[in-house]
């Protein structure tokens, strides 16, 4: 007795070939971003563009399971550009801020440096006018 599964050729002709028209092919359901969005609305949350696009995540995703693609579409790429503009400003910034404050102390340490300099020729000059 065979146990086997049943060979191609003995299977209906509906069930062995499929069409693989564009027609029947289902469209990608877009990407609503909706981790990232926590993430940035949690973590990096610059001038609230991480809940800006939390909202528009949420809103993606709603479109997506009421069926509407071009509308979840359009939201899931409004998400993605406020993720974008939301990480980028929280690790940019960070690193704008800390060059300023390196610059700044550099600078300032060699401010002080001539300043010793000059501030200690003058007193020596006038200690020695008055003896």
């Amino acid at each position: 007795m065979d146990t086997s599964y049943p060979r191609e050729d003995y299977l209906p002709m509906t069930s062995h070939k499929r069409d693989a028209s564009p027609a029947a092919l289902t469209p990608v359901p877009p990407r609503d971003h909706l981790v990232w969005s926590i993430f940035n609305t949690v973590y990096m949350n610059f001038c609230c563009l991480g809940f800006v696009a939390l909202a528009f995540s949420v809103k993606a995703r709603d479109r997506k399971v009421a069926g509407d693609v071009e509308a979840a579409r359009r939201f899931s790429s409004k998400a993605r550009c406020y993720n974008v503009l939301a990480t980028a400003c929280s690790v940019l910034l960070p690193l704008l801020l800390a060059a300023l404050v390196v610059t700044g102390v550099l600078h300032l340490s060699k401010l002080a440096h001539d300043s010793v300099g000059f501030f200690s020729s003058q007193f020596s000059a006038s200690d020695e006018e008055d003896k």
